[in-house]
């Protein structure tokens, strides 16, 4: 038996972990009905019986990323985030509650800034390039690396061993995890995507977004996750260690795959991206320490 599949029925288990809110179902089910069907008064009701996430709601609205100081109110918070943010906070605070604190074999706080500095990446590039669904870009980008969590929940110790071996030789995690499980972070994430019922493309992306190359078809949301992954990790927003990587965006095949489904990459000054996304780092770490460090209960 493989190593990935002695452990698919601890993956798969996951569902049943007691830490997740029983709140959270049903508004997910709310949040992914069409627009016109949603009940926003209800969403701002559901997101407010749990102190949590009505914190997170509340902090995120407040942070850099959305140039608002005064926003007091759930209801402030969701009209100002919108839907499909809510939705994504949600997910975060979901996942971030499944581990405890002593499983981390990774920095929790430079996890979900990676996570959350991909979201953010992900969105800004989508909009550059007129990618038609920018909040399916930021979810694609905050989950990409599920399988980290799935990994640092079911190996444990071993993964613990091969965040510290890619450390040693600063070698990239998946290289790492290959090496010294059998198998990756996005073979494992993507098994607990499908179980939770992730849309195909969010857990194609999961899947796909260290080797774009094998994806079916190459859909764009792979690459575009990918390129924005890739810079995250150049740009001193990655694993917490330094990774002996260099590219050439400009000749990634994410990038050449990327602009043959949508030709308004062209046009886009990939040293400007570069350099906004170097000009982004205090925003994306003032969001990501709001939402994710340790929470408090909201007024």
């Amino acid at each position: 038996m493989k190593p990935l599949e002695k452990i698919r029925p601890q993956i798969e288990a996951l569902e049943a972990m007691p830490t997740i809110p029983v709140i959270i179902q049903p508004l997910v089910s709310m949040l992914r009905l069409p627009p016109e069907q949603v009940d926003l008064e209800k969403v701002v009701k559901m997101v407010s019986y749990d102190s949590t996430l009505a914190a997170q709601c509340l902090r995120t609205a407040n942070s850099p990323l959305f140039g608002r100081r005064n926003t007091e109110t759930v209801r402030s918070a969701v009209l100002a985030l919108g839907l499909k943010r809510v939705e994504a906070i949600l997910l975060g605070c979901c996942l971030n509650r499944i581990v405890p604190a002593d499983k981390w074999a990774l920095d929790a706080v430079t996890f979900w800034r990676h996570s959350l500095g991909c979201a953010l990446v992900s969105s800004k590039l989508a909009k550059l390039i007129h990618y038609p669904d920018t909040e399916k870009a930021y979810l694609a980008g905050l989950l990409h690396d599920l399988g980290i969590l799935v990994n640092t929940l079911t190996c444990t110790e071993d993964f613990r061993k091969c965040i510290q071996a890619a450390r040693d030789g600063r070698v990239t995690l998946d290289r790492s995890e290959r090496a010294h499980l059998g198998f990756t972070h996005c073979q494992s994430g993507k098994i607990l995507a499908e179980h939770w019922h992730f849309s195909s493309d969010v857990a194609e992306v999961i899947e796909f977004h260290h080797d774009v190359a094998a994806a079916p078809d190459v859909p764009p949301l792979v690459s575009l996750v990918h390129l924005s992954d890739l810079l995250c990790r150049l740009r001193d927003l990655g694993y917490g260690y330094y990774e002996a990587i260099s590219a050439d965006l400009a000749g990634d095949p994410a990038w050449i795959m990327l602009a043959e489904h949508c030709p308004a990459l062209e046009n886009v000054d990939l040293a400007r991206l570069t350099m906004d996304v170097d000009g982004a780092m205090d925003e994306i770490v003032a969001t990501v320490d709001a939402v994710f460090k340790p929470q408090q209960s909201a007024v």
